[in-house]
């Protein structure tokens, strides 16, 4: 007679989701400090550098009043310089601190590291490689800018590596926007084009791997092209960035015959697929018209706005427009105050407001204890 083994029962294991090594937090989470560079370097505004360090005191006055701010200049001329202007701002001496270290550009969005954290909470900067967008050659101060805000601030500092071949890796932040929870989005005009490219070989999934491992973010939306007169080839942050975890705002152009027209519509397109993975609203913000400076269209974009404790700004151009940005960005950020900052003669430079700041985030612990909160809203809300 043959006799039938009987099996045990399966056990259910239930799997613990998997905790993230870093995360990068979303631009509304709470900030330890504001990194800004002071400008001096006069070919970066051809003919139009003298309004431009008052328009970074007024950056300053905006911010300080809600988080400290750091500023890199890049000698004792420079730092004389911001002192005498933020005197002249009214902004006081304690809620900034000037930092003597040399630096080529001031666009501390792509040269300064990013600030993540560990499982502990603790902040951790990923000091990606830099090569100056990959166009221009007078890059070497700046590549060495993490080194001098681990010496400042005391915090570590990793270089991140390719997961093709454990190089190191090149990236920028302007070229990425995370929602804090997961999601990232970036286009494939930066990455996977042969025009100005980062990392030779590189691939869409080893990018999604390095954003998974370094910036917490496992789902990866891939845009189109950026804005019309970008030099960086496709930064995310001139045409697309979240407002919550949920939430993107779209820089879109309605009229067909303008060159943005084309890349807006095909950017809604990829989100509207983007949100049938995964729930996405897309609220839209208009452009500005055209800037145009010696027949050059500039990359003016509001989308290029600064989120910061209490408090968002937003670049205006004189334009109309101006006011309908202005509104949908305080429509997104209710608990937030909404400033315009003009800037028409930033923008000759080729960036605004959010290309030249970096936030340092606050760790868990900062958090807790309320440092680094806002002087006059609160922090982590939207």
């Amino acid at each position: 007679m043959a006799t039938r083994t009987r099996l045990a029962p399966r056990r259910r294991v239930s799997v613990a989701p998997q905790i993230p090594m870093r995360r990068m937090p979303a631009e509304w989470e709470q900030h330890e400090a504001t990194w800004i560079a002071w400008p001096h370097h006069e070919p970066d505004w051809p003919g139009k550098l003298a309004p431009i360090p008052w328009v970074y005191a007024e950056i300053v006055r905006a911010l300080s009043g809600y988080e400290r701010v750091e500023i890199l200049c890049h000698d004792q001329d420079v730092a004389e310089n911001a002192r005498t202007l933020l005197n002249a701002h009214g902004v006081g001496g304690d809620t900034y601190r000037l930092h003597a270290v040399s630096n080529d550009r001031v666009w501390l969005r792509d040269s300064a590291p990013t600030g993540v954290l560990r499982p502990n909470g603790d902040v951790e900067l990923l000091n990606w490689a830099f090569n100056g967008w990959a166009k221009y050659p007078n890059y070497r101060k700046d590549a060495e800018i993490g080194r001098e805000i681990e010496r400042i601030t005391g915090l570590p500092r990793i270089e991140p590596k390719r997961p093709d071949n454990g190089e190191r890796m090149v990236l920028e932040g302007g070229g990425i926007e995370v929602n804090g929870a997961g999601r990232i989005m970036v286009t494939e005009e930066w990455l996977l084009t042969d025009v100005q490219v980062r990392n030779p070989g590189m691939s869409a999934s080893d990018y999604e791997a390095a954003f998974d491992e370094y910036l917490g973010a496992s789902d990866t939306i891939w845009l189109g092209e950026g804005a019309v007169g970008d030099d960086t080839h496709g930064h995310i942050d001139d045409i697309a960035r979240f407002s919550s975890a949920d939430t993107v705002i779209l820089a879109y152009e309605p009229d067909p015959t303008d060159e943005n027209h084309a890349r807006s519509a095909d950017n809604m397109r990829r989100l509207k697929l983007a949100s049938r993975k995964k729930r996405l609203r897309v609220v839209t913000i208009p452009f500005p018209r055209p800037v145009m400076m010696n027949g050059e269209r500039l990359p003016a974009s509001y989308a290029n706005f600064y989120v910061a404790n209490g408090v968002v700004l937003v670049p205006t151009f004189n334009d109309p427009n101006d006011r309908v940005a202005l509104n949908a960005i305080a429509e997104a950020f209710p608990k937030r105050a909404v400033i315009g900052i003009h800037a028409v003669d930033l923008v000759w430079g080729l960036g605004t407001l959010h290309c030249l700041t970096q936030q340092q985030p606050a760790s868990a612990a900062s958090s807790r204890r309320g440092n680094g909160a806002s002087r006059k809203r609160g922090g982590r809300s939207r």
